[in-house]
């Protein structure tokens, strides 16, 4: 730990017992309330400040500016996650000779306007919010409604929309008022949020099924929003942190009086059905269900009808051999047999049948939440051990008493909680919303938070390593509308975002870690970031947004080994849209995102790994999808010149933004003489596919410096 950290931590502690160390435990630093007073200046110019105070303390500066074609670069691939073009680079630099400070704010700016923005940091939020198109586990069955939640994503971020008012439509958007059928259905959508997480659904107790899902609901919004593992209360006091039994089984009443829907039927693979919610029909919409004829329908129905009068006719079977003390172990086996037949078969006719209306007309449906009705509404007893069996006295709903927030609107009978849950986390006086948040934007801009555990922001995880910052950043957040846009564009407006990212050996033995940031923070890409960028330079990507998506469009509903669509690209990548529309089935992604680290999605993943494992180079250098968009990049520069060494020039323009060196112009030259005596021959397009392929699979390529 720093000592200025040391020293913040000390004193704020100090301030909040009136001075008595000794009279209470101390309170964490991230819980101790945000500063109510605004840094003076602007936001870029209190980072710059701030950052400078530190790197003075420790007799360090900070490195000069990037070069204008590295920082564009950098701001394409962190605020679009595709690479600028050769012509966008050119009008930058010649911007840059005329008015520096103009020209880079022109270009943030239409980056921020940019509708691969929203695409670019969707995805983010789409790690934090464990998105998924399938459960996973032992049950790995389609959640073909998903990617709803997806657009909304996309939209939110692209709308500048505010977060806290994002916060709240994702835990209580089917609560709040809507003024037309349009946002009624976008409302709906983005209670998505709550349901996709991984269920037991081969759990055979619902008891113990509405409490797991209850508890996955209650650690994924405590992860996503306040860095913080409530959910471990679940069986005794948090160990740690200042949370207790009594904070979780209050919250914990919450979610248990809200009835989720996920969309699987009861089959084979199913003991916990769940229906979806129907939205309201809007002009536009996409509605990727089928719709049955009319005949169809009565067919279907007609079918659940008769499963039922079997099933009925089975159990008075049953009924009479026990009211007369009939011995049924000779019919046991064929009695159980059927019992699951019409189980099941009944289960995905049902399921087929909520996708449509009674005329057969496809219906428009999301995952989501709503309350239960009243009588299913209430507290929930203390469970001794976090078991069933064991329960204690009733917890009144509530929020933890470690974040005491006076002005809260109180749960009244009847209602679930949800929408007070949302207001109590978007206060603005609330100490973890905002500081966990300005702390993941600065993450993904600056390759680390100020608080380096992201998604840990108690007793477990690091201290922030400017918390006067991190504190400014986040009272400017609030009191500016918590705009993610314009905290975006002040950071990368700042000279620390700027700086070159050169190495300096006396930094470097000072800080190796780079924490007081010294210098850019070279990062590897995302997997997603290297997709998209190779189909960009290929010519092959396809900018518009890919409607609904390929799990919607899957023949059934099982993605276990068995139960695979096998007619579908054995890497689940036949798209050349942009890599936030490919599936994101669990357990199953396609090559190009989980080979490089994309993140596990039954987790709440704010910083994902980085690795560099031999999968990735086989990949990089025997991959369809790689070697294709190769072999497009060639076609590409032979249609712009048959001039082997423009070609050369214009692949590096393409791929680094940059043009060879002498010394790579070489390299490349002997390169080709050399492969034109491989046998058997090698044609000029295939000559120039391997080399390309070759720039592809670089670390050049795959790294932002």
């Amino acid at each position: 730990m720093k000592l200025s950290s040391i020293a913040f931590w000390f004193v704020s502690c100090c301030h909040l017992m009136g001075g008595n160390v000794l009279a209470a435990e101390p309170v964490h630093w991230s819980l101790q309330p945000l500063p109510q007073t605004v840094a003076a200046g602007s936001v870029s110019g209190v980072i710059d400040e701030l950052v400078q105070n530190e790197l003075a303390a420790a007799e360090l500066q900070p490195s000069l500016p990037a070069a204008p074609a590295i920082l564009l670069r950098r701001l394409h691939l962190d605020l679009t996650g595709l690479p600028p073009s050769p012509a966008e680079l050119r009008a930058f630099v010649q911007a840059v000779k005329l008015a520096p400070d103009t020209a880079v704010a022109v270009a943030v700016e239409r980056l921020l306007q940019s509708p691969h923005f929203g695409e670019r940091w969707a995805r983010h939020w789409l790690d934090v919010a464990r998105y998924a198109e399938s459960n996973g586990r032992e049950s790995n069955v389609t959640f073909p409604h998903a990617w709803r939640y997806r657009d909304y994503v996309i939209d939110a971020f692209n709308a500048d929309l505010r977060y806290d008012r994002f916060i709240i439509e994702q835990i209580a958007g089917d609560l709040l008022p809507a003024e037309n059928a349009e946002q009624r259905a976008r409302l709906l959508i983005a209670t998505g949020f709550l349901a996709f997480g991984a269920k037991g659904l081969n759990e055979m107790n619902p008891q113990q099924f509405a409490a797991d899902l209850a508890d996955e609901q209650l650690d994924t919004v405590s992860r996503a929003v306040l860095a913080s593992s409530i959910a471990c209360a679940r069986c005794h006091d948090h160990k740690t942190d200042p949370f207790t039994m009594q904070d979780y089984y209050g919250l914990i009443g919450i979610f248990k009086s809200t009835q989720t829907f996920y969309g699987n039927w009861v089959d084979s693979e199913n003991n916990n059905p769940s229906g979806l919610l129907p939205l309201p029909v809007v002009a536009g919409q996409l509605i990727p269900n089928r719709p049955l004829p009319a005949a169809e329908v009565a067919r279907l129905k007609a079918q659940v009808k008769k499963l039922d009068e079997e099933e009925a006719a089975q159990n008075a079977r049953v009924a009479k051999a026990q009211r007369e003390g009939e011995n049924l172990s000779a019919e046991f086996s064929a009695l159980l047999g059927n019992a699951l037949r019409i189980y099941w078969s009944r289960g995905g006719i049902q399921g087929r049948l909520q996708t449509v209306d009674e005329t057969g007309r496809a219906l428009p449906l999301c995952m989501g939440v709503k309350d239960r009705a009243a009588e299913e509404i209430g507290a929930s007893p203390l469970f001794v051990r976090g078991e069933l069996a064991h329960p204690a006295e009733e917890v009144a709903r509530g929020f933890p008493a470690a974040i005491a927030l006076s002005d809260v609107p109180p749960i009244l009978a009847g209602q679930s909680g949800r929408l007070q849950l949302a207001q109590w986390l978007t206060h603005p006086h609330h100490p973890l919303t905002a500081r966990v948040m300005v702390n993941r934007i600065w993450r993904h801009l600056l390759g680390a938070g100020l608080v380096r555990t992201t998604d840990a922001f108690g007793a477990d995880g690091e201290v922030p390593s400017h918390p006067a910052l991190l504190d400014a950043l986040a009272q400017r957040f609030v009191s500016s509308g918590w705009s993610v846009k314009t905290l975006i564009r002040e950071i990368v407006l700042s000279h620390t975002y700027q700086q070159a990212s050169v190495y300096q050996a006396t930094a470097f033995q000072k800080d190796p870690d780079n924490r007081l940031l010294w210098r850019a923070n070279p990062r590897r890409l995302e997997a997603e970031v290297i997709r998209d960028s190779m189909l960009a330079v290929s010519g092959l990507l396809d900018r518009s947004r890919r409607p609904g998506s390929l799990t919607a469009e899957l023949s059934n509903h099982a993605v276990s080994l068995i139960g695979f669509d096998k007619t579908l690209p054995a890497d689940l990548d036949g798209s050349r849209h942009r890599s936030i529309y490919l599936p994101v089935l669990r357990e199953s992604l396609p090559d190009a995102l989980a080979l490089f680290d994309a993140a596990e999605p039954s987790l709440v993943v704010g910083d994902r790994d980085v690795t560099n494992v031999p999968m990735q180079a086989l990949y990089l250098l025997n991959g369809p999808f790689v070697q294709t968009q190769a072999a497009a990049l060639a076609e590409r520069l032979l249609k712009q010149s048959a001039d082997p060494k423009l070609q050369i020039r214009r692949a590096f323009q393409l791929c680094f933004n940059r043009l060879p060196d002498r010394a790579e112009q070489q390299l490349a030259q002997s390169f080709f003489q050399q492969i034109k005596t491989q046998q058997p021959p090698l044609s000029p397009a295939q000559q120039l596919a391997a080399y390309c392929q070759a720039l592809l699979a670089s670390a050049e390529f795959r790294i932002v410096y």
